[in-house]
């Protein structure tokens, strides 16, 4: 799964700065009740049960750093997590709430959108964000919507293939290949698909060395 785009450096900065403090700072529910926008900052996306929660987990190596739920729409919040390593300046990590799930009131949906739009025109050191895609099942409509939105908003994203495991060998290069000619089609999406299993360890070490090319000033 590691991409030959990072060095052994990148590599040992993105593991140092995960590997570094990562804490809960607070849950905000609007755009006043944000920190204050004075460090890089990498939000990640997804669906609900895309295995958001599990990622951010296997990328710190905590077990219940974010908490993972089988119920959709639980998290409603932007959560924000303190990182910084012996090498990197301190970064936000934020765990965006998931979107697309259907037992949920409309009224909750259209304060999800609100409160993400606040969130997308009120942070200027927003430098990524990374939405995650099952790999099982590609994009669905609501990615594309979400993609859309992103666009519209100039914001730079990027796609994370999640539960790669969850797939058969020769049915892996096939997703892959299919979701980096999606990603093609939207002018604000990185054209690099990263892939990764947290249950397998795949692909780990990619997102942190690209998340950590991205919060060196």
């Amino acid at each position: 799964m590691d991409d030959e785009r990072f060095s052994q450096e990148d590599v040992e900065r993105g593991r140092l700065l995960f590997a570094g403090p990562v804490t809960f700072l607070m849950g905000a529910v609007s755009l006043e009740t944000l920190p204050a926008a004075d460090r890089p900052e990498i939000a990640f996306a997804g669906r609900s049960n895309v295995g958001k929660s599990s990622l951010v987990n296997a990328l710190t190596g905590r077990k219940t750093l974010a908490r993972t739920s089988n119920t959709p729409g639980r998290t409603q919040e932007l959560n924000f997590f303190e990182m910084g390593g012996a090498m990197e300046a301190p970064a936000y990590l934020v765990d965006l709430p998931g979107y697309g799930y259907a037992k949920i009131e409309r009224k909750k949906v259209h304060a999800w959108t609100r409160l993400v739009k606040d969130y997308l025109r009120g942070r200027p050191n927003l430098r990524r964000i990374m939405l995650l895609i099952d790999s099982r099942h590609g994009l669905k409509e609501n990615d594309r919507e979400i993609m859309s939105m992103l666009d519209e908003a100039a914001v730079n994203y990027q796609l994370v293939l999640t539960k790669l495991d969850k797939l058969k060998v020769a049915e892996r290069d096939k997703m892959l290949t299919k979701t980096r000619a999606d990603a093609a089609k939207f002018v604000a999406c990185h054209p690099v698909v990263l892939a990764t299993s947290s249950e397998k360890g795949w692909g780990l070490s990619d997102v942190r060395s690209e998340i950590s090319s991205l919060t060196r000033f």
